[in-house]
């Protein structure tokens, strides 16, 4: 991954979490909490592909797992969110960009239902059976509203950031100063342009080749 990608990364899945546990996570909300990582995760992968996707749930999942107050097994998230990364990255536009908003919709119910699945599955194999006293339907139905709410106000602003940052803009307007340097170098300092001075110096030879040879006359009706 390039270095603006992982600055940008960073930075989002950070403030991500942070308002994931200090508030998210504190409105005691009937079923299942809002994953805003989660629709973080998304927002990169639709932009970054499925690898830059899995790399990104990974780390995401990874950070979850260690920040308090979490109390599962670390890699548990980690896992999660890294196959969610690779599944959204894999229906990543070609263009880089979303005509409409149905595409992205459908990819954060899948992913919320998914995710909640996978993660259940997982702590199922390592004895967690919190979801089944709490209802794994439930939790399914509130996690897919929950994201589908929250979605339109994360996944468009995150993949702008992301899509910028691709861009590199900073690197186009360097290109563009060194190119309008170069042109500025070709055809100014004297104020001239290249090809003025190129039709001065044909003009200049032929009226020395005219008057070379009026000379030669001159010299021969002589």
């Amino acid at each position: 991954m390039r270095v603006n990608r992982i600055l940008l990364s960073s930075s989002l899945i950070v403030v991500a979490l942070v308002i994931q546990v200090s508030v998210l996570a504190r409105l005691h909300l009937p079923g299942a909490v809002p994953d805003l990582l989660l629709l973080t995760v998304l927002g990169l992968a639709l932009v970054y592909g499925h690898v830059g996707g899995a790399l990104v749930g990974f780390a995401a999942g990874l950070l979850a797992d260690l920040a308090p107050p979490a109390d599962h097994a670390a890699g548990r998230y980690a896992l999660v969110l890294c196959v969610i990364g690779y599944l959204a990255g894999l229906v990543k536009p070609e263009t880089g960009k979303v005509k409409s908003a149905t595409g992205p919709m459908a990819v954060v119910v899948a992913a919320a239902i998914c995710s909640t699945l996978l993660y259940a599955g997982v702590g199922a194999l390592v004895g967690d059976t919190a979801a089944r006293h709490v209802g794994l339907g439930g939790l399914l139905f509130t996690a897919a509203l929950y994201d589908l709410l929250l979605a339109p106000f994360v996944v468009p602003g995150v993949m702008a950031l992301a899509r910028r940052a691709e861009n590199d803009p900073l690197a186009e307007t360097g290109s563009a100063k060194s190119g309008d340097i170069s042109t500025g170098w070709l055809s100014g300092g004297t104020g001239l342009r290249i090809g003025g001075q190129r039709n001065g110096l044909r003009a200049k030879a032929a009226r020395a080749r005219g008057a070379r040879a009026g000379r030669i006359k001159g010299v021969k009706r002589l």
